[in-house]
């Protein structure tokens, strides 16, 4: 529904100092330093509220997911920034979190010849084979003998992101002078602007990528809005505030008996913090653009368990073991553990991995049931799992991280490090050198305007270890575009150099790199029996990784009821998936036309809960009740908007429910 097109609705409006968008990493950072200083010693103001005289600035922060501790991932970081906020930090306080032990990087070599490796990597497996005596090899696994120094975390600690989250808010809510909501999405950023001309970046439209005008699914493919130039019309463009999600509408959007407009919140500053997908963050890419030369074409899907490890296990609470080379060579895995017998484990399927079929749930099972794993896991059981996408542009990934009224930390604003596997640290670390800029601002009375932000804000991040290990970091990967063994070659040498050196490699969109299973398996399945098998896939409602992946050789799963499970009973059982109803789908197909011409459906076959199927005419059908929010849809995306090349056909938009776990 759009308002200002369809109907005008009148919406309840609330007024804040300043309003969070998401609570991770960042925005906790953000709010714990922040909220010490708000007030002092005897209770009163240190700085006062310009919406409510006589208090402190009224802080609010709104979260998507039922509660703030459902984050998706084990965590191994050296906490610097979380150390500096908190000096006297005792980690035993945050529960499964320990100190990093024993550290391991291991390549795994392919136990049953059906990954696909290049002529190089055959070559180096024969060697190590070979060779094996000499070497420290086992159970089909190679320690390497020397690790780099930027992949250890020596002196930091190993955490559950949803148990840390949990702890962190409850750190942040006991101050007293900040309200966080979770359960309440917010779905989209309140724009004004110096021309009244301009397409609001409020709009549906605008929201998703779309052309101003433009109806979405209308049949013809649209183009650009006339004279919708962003460097002309947004030069002063101010964020206000955010609106709420509508409540009580159908899966479209259109209202329902009970419907509630979603509340519009004003405030002087907007933190974005709402990660590498968020709805937010996207809206500002689509209003303001990206700065000259950046881009987030490179990202990956990690999927994640949390068991409890066998009884006799070996490894010791702290053990960090990250792998590469199986279940394919371009997939990552890794394996920390916390105390009491408690393992996070998981996989990456990078962006620059072409095959497909991308199903991350099952490479995860056959990497788990690799011998070198296999024996410290069997006998283990499933707690729960997660998924999530990262944004692993890095440095070259931010956005513009200000603009007047607003500014973006964490994730979403570019603060990974690629190089090193870090991003909690960082992006914490963003946070409170926004609210040290923020404390400055506000002390001296000074306006949150795009200048201000810039002098105190950006000038800190510039200045920082964040800023100084990114640029290190910055082309690290991009030998990967040409292969594994390039790609491992131009880290060494990034990480090596400081990032002198690289081994270039540009990053391009998904449909520029994606083959379709025809012509990926050309030489290894007949296109007919291809073409066969997916006409089966699709009468019967299912992905077509798992036949082919059958053809190929990989082995059937043993499942055994209790750690190695089905996709859909590990929904059941390693978390709850809920979508409650009255709101509107999160995840939309703008434009049937371009499904309908799609050769390798990537949505379907990448979808970490089985939320994307096959349906009529060739659009996918989407089941928000099994999806996770994990957002691989629209990083996989292979087919391009004709108006915007960087964008795919899928938006991801506000929406609640998810996968509800504090373990991972």
């Amino acid at each position: 529904m759009d308002d200002g097109v369809q109907t005008q609705i009148e919406r309840q409006r609330m007024d804040a100092d300043i309003v969070c968008v998401g609570f991770g990493p960042a925005t906790a950072g953000f709010l714990a330093t922040l909220s010490k200083q708000l007030v002092n010693a005897d209770g009163t103001p240190a700085i006062e509220s310009a919406v409510m005289p006589g208090l402190p600035p009224q802080v609010l922060c709104y979260e998507r997911s039922d509660d703030i501790g459902f984050g998706v991932s084990g965590v191994v970081t050296k906490a610097r920034a979380l150390r500096a906020t908190f000096p006297d930090l005792d980690q035993a306080q945050i529960p499964m979190a320990t100190p990093v032990g024993e550290e391991k990087v291991l390549y795994l070599l392919d136990p049953h010849g059906a990954s696909r490796r290049s002529a190089a990597l055959r070559l180096a497996d024969a060697f190590i084979r070979a060779f094996q005596w000499m070497l420290p090899f086992e159970q089909h696994g190679l320690k390497l003998p020397w690790t780099p120094p930027f992949l250890h975390k020596h002196g930091g600690m190993v955490l559950s992101l949803g148990q840390f989250m949990q702890w962190a808010g409850a750190q942040v809510q006991a101050t007293g002078t900040v309200q966080i909501w979770p359960g309440t999405p917010v779905a989209k950023i309140l724009i004004e602007d110096a021309n009244p001309n301009m397409a609001q970046a409020s709009s549906p439209a605008s929201s998703a990528g779309v052309s101003p005008g433009v109806s979405i699914g209308s049949g013809a493919l649209p183009q650009p809005a006339a004279g919708t130039d962003c460097a002309t019309l947004t030069s002063r463009s101010k964020v206000v505030g955010v609106r709420l999600l509508d409540q009580g509408v159908d899966k479209k959007g259109n209202p329902l008996e009970g419907f509630t407009p979603g509340m519009d919140i004003r405030a002087a500053l907007t933190v974005v913090g709402d990660g590498p997908i968020g709805p937010i963050g996207q809206q500002l890419e689509a209003h303001f653009d990206m700065p000259h030369d950046h881009h987030k074409r490179d990202w990956a899907v990690g999927m994640k368990f949390v068991v409890d490890l066998p009884e006799n296990t070996a490894l010791k609470p702290g053990t960090v073991l990250h792998t590469f080379g199986y279940p394919e060579p371009e997939i990552f895995g890794f394996l920390y553990v916390h105390p009491e017998r408690v393992a996070s484990l998981g996989i990456f399927v990078p962006s620059w991995f072409d095959s497909p079929v991308r199903t991350a749930y099952r490479y995860l099972q056959h990497w788990m049931l690799h011998p070198y794993l296999w024996r410290y896991l069997q006998g283990g059981k499933l707690r729960s799992w997660g998924a999530k996408t990262l944004g692993e542009s890095g440095r070259r990934g931010e956005p513009h991280l200000v603009g007047d009224g607003y500014a973006r930390i964490g994730e979403g604003s570019g603060s990974t490090n690629v190089l090193t596997g870090s991003g909690v640290d960082e992006a914490w670390a963003t946070g409170t050198q926004l609210a040290e800029a923020v404390l400055e601002l506000l002390k001296v009375k000074k306006s949150f305007t795009k200048e201000n932000l810039e002098a105190t804000y950006v000038k800190r991040r510039r200045a920082s270890w964040v800023e100084r290990e990114a640029r290190v970091a910055e082309k690290s990967r991009d030998g990967f575009q040409q292969g594994v063994v390039r790609g491992l070659m131009g880290m060494a040498l990034a990480g090596l150099t400081k990032g002198k050196l690289t081994l270039g490699g540009e990053p391009v969109q998904p449909w520029k790199r994606i083959p379709s299973p025809e012509e990926y398996y050309r030489g290894k399945i007949p296109v007919a029996e291809i073409q066969k098998l997916r006409k089966e896939c699709t009468i019967k409602g299912v992905s077509l990784h798992g036949v082919l992946m059958d053809r190929l050789g990989w082995p059937a799963i043993p499942f055994d009821g209790q750690l190695l499970v089905s996709h859909q009973d590990a929904l059941l059982m390693g978390g709850k998936v809920q979508a409650p109803p009255g709101y509107a789908d999160h995840v939309v197909f703008l434009y049937p036309e371009l499904c309908q011409k799609c050769g390798t459906k990537i949505c379907i076959e990448a979808c970490s809960g089985q939320a994307i199927a096959p349906g009529e005419n060739g659009v996918p059908n989407f089941d928000r009740e099994k999806c996770v929010h994990c957002g691989a849809c629209l990083w996989n995306c292979s087919q391009p908007l004709p108006y915007d090349s960087e964008r795919g056909n899928i938006a991801f938009r506000a929406g609640t429910g998810g996968l509800h776990s504090a373990e991972n």
